[in-house]
C-alpha cells in the first residue's frame, strides 16, 4: 500500500513539475517578444511614396483621416447591432413578466 502512495505522489509531482516549467517558459516567452520585438512597417509601398516628404503634409492627414473613417465604420456597427439585441432582450423580458 505505502509504495502505491509513493507511485502516485511521484507522478503527481512530476506533472505538477512540468506545468510549473511550461508556465515558466511560456512567461518568458511573452516577456521575450514584448520587449525584445522589432518594429514593423505597415505602410503599403504606394503610401509610403506618395506621403514621402515634407511637403505632403495635407496628403497625409487626408490618408491618415481615411484610416480612421474606414476604422471607425466597423465599430459603429457592433455598437447599433448590440443596442439592437439589447432593446429586443429587454423587450422580451418586460412580456415575460
Amino acid at each position: 500500500m505505502f509504495k502505491i502512495e509513493n507511485r502516485i505522489k511521484n507522478k503527481e509531482n512530476r506533472v505538477e513539475g512540468k506545468f510549473k516549467s511550461s508556465f515558466l517558459s511560456k512567461c518568458l516567452y511573452v516577456l521575450f517578444s514584448i520587449f525584445f520585438s522589432l518594429s514593423a512597417n505597415a505602410q503599403c509601398a504606394m503610401c509610403r511614396a506618395a506621403l514621402a516628404g515634407d511637403s505632403n503634409t495635407k496628403k497625409a492627414e487626408a490618408v491618415n483621416n481615411g484610416i480612421v473613417y474606414l476604422m471607425v465604420i466597423p465599430y459603429l456597427l457592433v455598437v447599433v447591432i448590440g443596442v439592437l439585441v439589447y432593446r429586443m432582450y429587454k423587450s422580451k423580458a418586460k412580456k415575460a413578466e
